[in-house]
């Protein structure tokens, strides 16, 4: 990313110095640069209100009626990890934090889930199969109600800020959809199952007799 944001600047100025306009890249800088703290500050407000709406879901146990009430979905996704580890509680609040659309949110939650999962890890240099799974759902998980874009459009001046629910909820449907059934594909390809540090004596065994066969 460092690269692309040098090499976008370079460009920048490169055509502003060929135009004679380098004053109008300066000030277009500047402009945005006063921007983008304006709509940071904006987000402040938003961001508290909601996570303060999720430790107090967490204090009255709503979140752990929602994770019980999720827990097959989990347990379906991840059937190597036991149903009660830590990790499962962290990836379902991870989850939930993802479906708020409260991404600064749901980022130590899925820090403390790649933790527990690690812990079940053999391998501490190769991710496992179940982190794979989790990655791929919480890059691309359905979000239900996407606040931080929703605040950045009322920062912005947007008439309808929440018109964007029902196309949000179709495009990362469709992108969750995407992300893990391709990361279980992959799980099932030889090279990659090969390389789980999970896989039991069983599957290796199974894995080379196919092999020779």
């Amino acid at each position: 990313m460092n690269y692309i944001w040098l090499g976008l600047m370079v460009i920048a100025l490169i055509f502003g110095a060929i135009n004679g306009r380098i004053d109008a890249v300066t000030k277009a800088a500047v402009d945005n640069a006063a921007a983008a703290v304006a709509i940071a500050l904006g987000l402040i407000g938003i961001m508290a209100l909601w996570l303060g709406i999720m430790k107090i879901a967490e204090k009255g146990g709503i979140i752990r009626i929602l994770s019980r009430a999720i827990r097959p979905l989990a347990k379906l996704l991840f059937p190597s990890i036991p149903s009660d580890h830590p990790a499962i509680g962290a990836m379902l609040m991870n989850m939930i934090a993802n479906w708020l659309g409260l991404g600064n949110a749901a980022t130590p939650l899925g820090l403390k889930a790649m933790e527990e999962l690690q812990t079940l890890n053999k391998s501490k240099d190769t991710a496992t199969n179940d982190m794979a799974t989790f990655l791929a759902l919480n890059t691309a998980t359905i979000c239900l109600i996407p606040m931080t874009v929703i605040a950045v459009r009322v920062q912005l001046g947007s008439g309808n800020p929440f018109e964007i629910i029902s196309t949000t909820i179709v495009a990362s449907t469709c992108a969750m959809i995407a992300g893990v059934t391709t990361a279980k594909l992959f799980q099932r390809l030889p090279t990659f199952r090969k390389s789980d540090p999970n896989r039991t004596k069983e599957e290796s065994e199974n894995d080379a007799g196919a092999s020779h066969d």
